[in-house]
């Protein structure tokens, strides 16, 4: 038995007519470029990158995350899945950043491989096994908790003391909530468009902002591509538990966005996610940025618009491939609000945590004490690793820390551990997802 997102008007290998269809693809690339302006402001600082050097770091972001989507969705796992930079390898970065850039840049391609090799394996096999119903619930709610320090970063990034990012949450949440209560067609589609488009006016007017394009020069004399390959088992090693992590998060992906709008075929699915997940990965190893991996935030999406199309992210993904070749396209789109985006990613993860509970309840996965503490001790111990001092993060070992210090990956390990050691007998009564 399988679960089913009700009132979709979409399913997952359904062309929508070409209106639909881009404006159902510009959302999903609105909400794919904060991840991806994120991570580079975040890199940034750690390379200590010229705003110019940033503004080309992101086109090379643009570029695999827009070859990304039309491969997935194309040839892939060909689901309706959001695919931006895997921050647990900002995690490798951050304890390699005093080593030369080509054994950081060789490490992420011997990464990348190990994961396309693992798709060939007959791992696929058992891992299909341990993703029940419970274990896929976990994972959808897991998205939304472990984003939140993120989306609260966003909502309140530079407001030293202005209170209004606190007030006006509120207001833009439901309005976006009641918009997509009341309205129809279209116009109910497009209601996350709609929420950063007269949030950000809205913003920027109260605020007294006014919006103006930074003055950034083109950077010169800069190799594309890694000009050496240059091993360092350290830091290899380093890499390789990051790429562990992406690995688990890739297929929990996978596996819960697949279960969630009833398609079949998952560990054929996750075989080939998994390959293009390496083989763009190690693309992004040798540009020299940050590889990407699937999100699992797509049931929150899908559940707002009603669209499950797989066919929506083409539109996303050549508008992505289109920005990588105009510098000035990505200034443009740095003008959105962080604030915005955050309280827009906050509407999208209330939706998320909703699909969760009514898998929970379609499925009846939390009939006594025992399955709801195989649901509830994962959240707990994710939200421990999510907001756990920076401090007591900087002190875990750094081979350890792309592990533990990520609460989703640490949480998809809890609820494994629960669902199939600790409460080992509840099995029988779990119908695979």
């Amino acid at each position: 038995m399988s679960f089913k997102l009700s009132g979709l008007k979409y399913q997952n290998d359904d062309k929508p007519p070409l209106l639909p269809l881009i404006l159902y693809g510009l959302q999903w690339f609105l909400i794919a470029i904060p991840n991806i302006i994120i991570t580079s402001v975040v890199v940034g600082g750690i390379e200590n990158l010229s705003p110019a050097e940033v503004i080309l770091y992101n086109q090379k972001l643009f570029a695999v995350a827009g070859i990304g989507f039309i491969l997935q969705i194309l040839f892939g796992h060909k689901l309706p899945l959001v695919l931006g930079p895997a921050t647990v390898l900002l995690i490798g970065l951050i304890t390699s950043q005093t080593s030369d850039a080509s054994e950081i840049q060789t490490a992420m391609i011997v990464g990348s491989v190990l994961i396309f090799l693992l798709s060939y394996t007959k791992l696929m096999f058992y891992l299909q096994k341990l993703f029940t119903s419970r274990v896929i619930i976990v994972i959808l709610a897991l998205i939304a908790v472990t984003i939140m320090p993120s989306i609260l970063q966003l909502i309140f990034d530079g407001s030293k003391g202005n209170l209004f990012p606190l007030a006006f949450t509120p207001i833009l949440v439901l309005a976006l909530l009641i918009a997509n209560k009341f309205l129809r067609g279209i116009w109910k589609s497009t209601v996350v468009l709609w929420g950063i488009l007269i949030g950000s006016i809205c913003y920027d007017i109260v605020l007294g902002i006014a919006p103006t394009l930074p003055s950034i020069n083109s950077v010169s004399g800069q190799s594309l591509f890694i000009s050496k390959f240059q091993l360092n088992p350290g830091i290899i090693l380093s890499f390789l538990f990051c790429y562990i992590a992406l690995f688990i998060n890739e297929i929990g992906s996978i596996q819960a966005v697949g279960a969630t709008i009833n398609e079949k075929n998952l560990e054929a699915r996750s075989k080939k996610g998994l390959r293009f997940t390496g083989l763009l990965n190690a693309l992004s190893g040798a540009l020299g940025v940050v590889g990407p991996v699937d999100y699992s935030l797509s049931p929150g999406v899908i559940m707002s618009t009603g669209c499950a199309s797989r066919y929506t992210l083409l539109p996303t993904g050549i508008a992505l491939i289109l920005c990588a070749f105009f510098p000035s396209a990505i200034e443009f789109l740095t003008l959105i609000p962080k604030p915005i985006m955050g309280m827009v990613l906050l509407y999208l993860m209330m939706t998320q945590l909703a699909s969760a509970f009514q898998l929970m309840s379609q499925k009846k996965a939390a009939m006594d004490f025992d399955s709801c503490m195989i649901i509830s001790v994962p959240l707990m111990i994710a939200m421990v690793a999510v907001f756990m001092p920076a401090q007591l993060t900087a002190a875990i070992p750094p081979i350890l820390r792309p592990l533990l210090a990520n609460g989703f990956v640490i949480g998809i390990v809890a609820v494994l551990i629960m669902e199939h050691i600790i409460y080992r007998k509840k099995r029988h009564s779990n119908q695979q997802a």
